[in-house]
């Protein structure tokens, strides 16, 4: 039997997942990428391993999968500063109740989701919080860029082909179906091409007569200089989101100064550094003792969330032997949709855990 060909468009955490799965399979697989592996929305990902909060059942059910995956991993090595699983907490302002009915909501369907003061969180200043949170002990976090150098390595051992800095690329059809990918210096042909590039899948989709709605917001995620170690879990509050990254570091985001975001030439953004600087002072704030924060960098682009809001994955119905990969949540998906994806594009089964995630919803 012919060796199946398979070209990726994407260099996210999403397309190097399925390209290794793919691989492992026994596919020939090559992904091209825009820029560089990770220069896109992988790279200023809070990428908090979760299912917290309302969602329908099938998505909830994906993401566990998915932190499930994770867990393996972290049983490899559990030495890794780059997955860690220490849990997560969530506040937020009012009279508590908007905290109470999400820790209801996640005890109904079976999540580990505690009810926590102050004084059961000592890593937070006690000013930070007066009411309750929501503690899931449960939840985790990972820096994409090191897991994906991680996959990226399994991949090229196994004969996977990684090209970057194409440019914009394209899907090629013949007779209706999906037959490589072209981008301005090179053309591939392909047996089947996945197309899990963030928020550009919609734009490289649309020329097939494929309409995904696209809901991705400008996003900014900022990375500090090295701090006195003191928060391990990840933190959700009211005006800023905080997680642990390798190197003593902590990775900042919200989206309160979504609008104070400016775009340049050539899609690329800026924002002025007092904004930065503010993010930044909120996180001192949730910080025991006087500890002083600085930026040491910060990274603005869209963060990929489909119209409804729910992943959409699969082989486009209207052209077949094209896959997508879209979703908010690419990185707590990231593992099971690169396992789940390959398994349908080796096999032609559909999975039924993407039945509902499916691209033709739209249609």
């Amino acid at each position: 039997m012919a060796t199946k060909q398979v070209v990726i468009i994407g260099g996210g955490v999403l397309g190097v997942s399925s390209a290794l799965q793919l691989a492992k399979r026994g596919a020939a697989v090559t992904l091209v990428t825009e820029a560089a592996l990770c220069s896109g929305a992988s790279g200023r990902s809070l990428s908090w391993l979760n299912s917290a909060g309302e969602r329908s059942t099938p998505y909830h059910l994906l993401r566990m999968a998915g932190i499930d995956r994770y867990r393996t991993l972290f049983s490899e090595d559990p030495t890794r500063d780059w997955l860690r699983f220490d849990g997560g907490v969530f506040w937020t302002t009012g009279d508590g109740s908007a905290v109470r009915a999400r820790h209801r909501y996640e005890k109904a369907h079976g999540y580990d989701s505690h009810l926590v003061t102050r004084d059961e969180l000592p890593q937070i200043d006690a000013g930070a919080l007066n009411g309750e949170a929501v503690f899931n002990p449960g939840e985790g976090w990972v820096s994409l860029p090191d897991l994906i150098a991680y996959l990226a390595q399994q991949l090229r051992a196994l004969g996977g082909e990684i090209i970057e800095d194409v440019g914009p690329a394209q899907v090629v059809t013949r007779d209706g179906r999906a037959c490589g990918v072209r981008w301005e210096t090179g053309e591939l042909l392909a047996d089947a091409v996945l197309v899990a590039c963030g928020p550009a899948t919609p734009a490289v989709v649309a020329p097939l007569g494929v309409r995904i709605p696209n809901g991705s917001p400008l996003s900014m995620l900022v990375i500090t200089q090295p701090v006195a170690p003191g928060i391990k879990t990840v933190l959700n509050t009211p005006r800023v989101a905080v997680r642990p990254n390798p190197g003593g570091r902590l990775a900042l985001d919200h989206d309160w100064y979504e609008n104070a975001i400016q775009p340049l030439a050539r899609g690329e953004f800026t924002i002025d550094e007092q904004v930065v600087r503010q993010l930044v002072h909120e996180a001192e704030k949730l910080l025991p003792g006087d500890v002083a924060l600085q930026a040491q960098s910060w990274k603005i682009g869209y963060k990929p969330i489909p119209g409804d809001g729910e992943p959409v994955l699969g082989e486009l119905q209207q052209v077949p032997g094209c896959f997508v990969a879209f979703t908010h949540s690419g990185a707590t998906l990231a593992l099971i949709v690169g396992e789940l994806l390959a398994d349908e594009i080796m096999s032609g089964d559909k999975h039924p855990m993407l039945a509902t995630f499916r691209p033709e919803r739209f249609s």
